[in-house]
């Protein structure tokens, strides 16, 4: 399985992106994709996540309202749309995470989102 994270960049603050992450090799649906992300000197942290079966979402207290995870079955992909303030500077990183015993993790690149004040 391979992840391929994309669509960061430099906005403004209240500015819009939408990262996308496309998944390949899956064969299995038994996975929940999450969007992490790590600014620097900090660790990294959950942002949102979505099960591929269930469409089930959650998102961390601080981008609730702001943040949208969705995904594409047709493409193979998840988004997350994001409406932003300087705080989420960070770099995002997509995520399979396996929920079954044949499933295993696997992570994309980072992509960097930088937001100005």
């Amino acid at each position: 399985v391979q992840l391929q994270a994309f669509g960061g960049g430099f906005v403004q603050a209240w500015g819009f992106l939408r990262l996308s992450c496309v998944v390949s090799g899956r064969t299995s649906s038994n996975y929940y994709m999450g969007w992490f992300r790590q600014a620097p000197g900090k660790e990294r942290e959950f942002v949102a996540g979505i099960n591929w079966r269930t469409c089930t979402t959650s998102y961390r207290d601080s981008v609730k309202g702001r943040f949208t995870i969705s995904k594409d079955n047709a493409k193979n992909t998840v988004y997350l749309q994001m409406n932003l303030k300087p705080e989420d500077t960070a770099v995002y990183y997509c995520a399979a995470l396996g929920l079954g015993s044949s499933e295993h993790n696997y992570w994309g690149q980072g992509t960097l989102v930088t937001v100005s004040s």
